[in-house]
């Protein structure tokens, strides 16, 4: 059976937060690679969404659809630190609910 002892995590986030973020995640252990620490890739993408009755957005209209730059930052991330890095995101992200994928990573080949 495969164990997973990394996970990659995905997090859409504005392009002036991203830097932020990867710093705050940094500081935790969160994108440590063999000898190199905060190695993260950033991918441009542009966001489409339309906050309903009740949003508070952190930018765009209620009832309106919106766009905003984001960038999609990825990062390696150990198991167990990943509910901590979850807090660590919650806690920098200024949007009321960001869109972040955790997905386990198979045993790494060149260990």
């Amino acid at each position: 059976m495969q164990t997973f002892t990394h996970v990659k995590l995905e997090i859409f986030v504005p392009q002036d937060y991203a830097l932020k973020l990867a710093d705050a995640l940094s500081e935790i252990g969160v994108g440590v690679i063999g000898n190199y620490d905060h190695c993260v890739a950033l991918t441009p993408v542009r966001g489409f969404f339309r906050p309903r009755e009740g949003a508070n957005p952190f930018e765009g209209k209620v009832g309106e659809l919106n766009e905003v730059a984001e960038y999609k930052l990825e990062v390696n991330c150990r198991r167990e630190v990943a509910a901590e890095a979850l807090k660590v995101i919650k806690r920098v992200h200024p949007y009321e609910e960001p869109v972040i994928n955790v997905i386990p990573l198979a045993k790494h080949l060149f260990e």
